[in-house]
């Protein structure tokens, strides 16, 4: 039944000579193409830049209203356990107990996210790290 099919006709001989230069302008539009988008990626990066700069930069602002609000809670706590009667040793032991064992979560918890830095999935998938072992496994299964 594919014998039934009619032929389809030729192309004619400026279509068929449009095809080169088509080809040709293709490839003399792309450096444009793809400067246009470097140019385009290069503005982004300067956006972003000055972005992160003001981002770290209220973020250090943050820090250092949050610990101005965090010592005129303890002075308030330090007044208040005056007040009640508790001596300063046991005042400052317990700010101190506080904060030491705050800063030792937040140590902890960095130490737990610092692998996450080294982007094991992303690295495992470009290395194909378990190649050897699913050859070896694929191996035993065969022999």
């Amino acid at each position: 039944m594919d014998h039934d099919a009619p032929t389809p006709p030729e192309a004619p001989p400026d279509e068929v000579e449009s095809l080169p230069k088509a080809i040709g302008a293709l490839f003399a539009d792309l450096p444009g193409l793809l400067s246009d988008r470097v140019h385009l990626l290069s503005l982004e990066l300067r956006r972003a830049s000055n972005a992160l700069g003001q981002m770290v930069a209220l973020g250090l602002l943050a820090a250092i209203l949050f610990a101005t609000a965090w010592i005129t809670l303890w002075i308030g706590l330090a007044e208040a356990f005056l007040a009640v009667g508790l001596k300063w040793p046991w005042i400052v032991l317990l700010v101190l107990f506080v904060n030491l064992s705050a800063a030792v979560w937040a140590l902890m918890r960095v130490k737990a996210l610092a692998p996450l830095l080294a982007l094991p999935a992303t690295l495992r998938r470009l290395t194909d790290s378990d190649a050897f072992e699913r050859r070896e496994e694929s191996d035993s299964s065969h022999g």
